[in-house]
């Protein structure tokens, strides 16, 4: 080959070389045009699947602030219907529902974590059983309260003639040494059936109608010793056991907080104290449940603690 063939090879080479570079640069500017452009649409634009996803969110969002607003809406009627419950129970009883709730605050705080737990889709679906349920529990509590109401005006008066206080002072909850249930006898040592409340107080310490009534009687007993027995209507009869003194006589009208007598130590008793029994329809039933109008829900919680560590009765 002459040289100057030689020559012309070696441009063409060279001008085939300085093709390729100019493709590949060109491809190089294609590529990143379209990357910028797939970039500019991905930050301003929704693909379809994204605009999709994002409208289904916002049909949750809203749906979800409709069912919170019902939430709130029967919230609100729920906390009515509690208000209208307590006012039922304070004309009834004149005092406040219990409230147990401490009680449970470890379950609580167990359902608090278990929650946390659940998908979006399950607590959504959870939450909907649980509306719905509010309101057919609602219906339930609009017809309770509806019956309360009427059996109020049934009452009336009567709710004077409910037992409701305890028989002795006992505002610091420490004189309760037996409660309702079974026991063990201080002079059989056998198991029996304990059927009211015993509180130590020394001999001489006021013991009061639990609520209005007549004296139906008083009797001196072998074992309850002198003992007053009160019809207060309604099913409702307390008695008072182990006396030194009455201060009633058979017969005679009395009213809640009256003082009936004394306490003491007769009969067969193991030490001075009282032994009162609440009895509604003939048969006795736990006096600590009828202290309502005198104990927080706080004291009532301790009272039944204290009833519940099994205590020795004096009687």
């Amino acid at each position: 080959m002459t040289k100057q063939g030689k020559q012309i090879q070696h441009v063409k080479q060279r001008s085939i070389k300085q093709r390729i570079i100019h493709i590949s640069f060109q491809i190089l500017v294609w590529f990143g045009a379209a990357m910028l452009y797939y970039l500019v649409i991905s930050i301003f634009f929704d693909t379809p699947v994204e605009y999709e996803l994002r409208h289904s969110t916002d049909r949750m969002r809203s749906e979800y602030e409709q069912l919170e607003a019902r939430y709130d809406s029967l919230q609100t009627v729920m906390q009515n219907v509690v208000d209208r419950d307590r006012n039922v129970f304070a004309l009834l009883f004149e005092s406040t529902p219990y409230d147990f709730d401490s009680e449970y605050e470890a379950k609580r705080l167990a359902s608090l974590e278990a929650i946390l737990d659940k998908s979006d889709r399950a607590l959504n679906i959870e939450f909907r059983e649980r509306l719905n349920q509010m309101e057919k529990e609602l219906a339930k509590l609009e017809e309770t309260y509806v019956e309360l109401q009427a059996k109020i005006d049934r009452v009336g008066e009567g709710k004077n003639h409910i037992p409701a206080i305890q028989p002795v002072i006992n505002q610091q909850l420490t004189l309760l040494t037996a409660s309702y249930g079974m026991r063990i006898h201080p002079f059989y040592r056998t198991l029996q059936s304990h059927q009211g409340v015993d509180y130590t107080v020394p001999e001489g310490s006021r013991v009061f109608a639990t609520a209005d009534g007549r004296v139906k009687e008083i009797a001196e007993r072998s074992t309850a010793g002198r003992t007053i027995v009160i019809d207060h209507g309604n099913g409702y009869e307390t008695s008072y056991s182990h006396l030194m003194a009455i201060n009633v006589q058979k017969g005679e009208e009395v009213r809640r907080g009256d003082i009936i007598g004394l306490s003491g130590n007769t009969g067969l008793s193991l030490a001075p104290h009282l032994h009162y029994e609440v009895r509604h329809n003939g048969m006795r039933v736990d006096p600590i449940h009828y202290f309502f109008m005198e104990l927080s829900p706080e004291q009532y919680q301790r009272l039944m603690h204290i009833a519940q560590s099994g205590m020795q009765s004096f009687d």
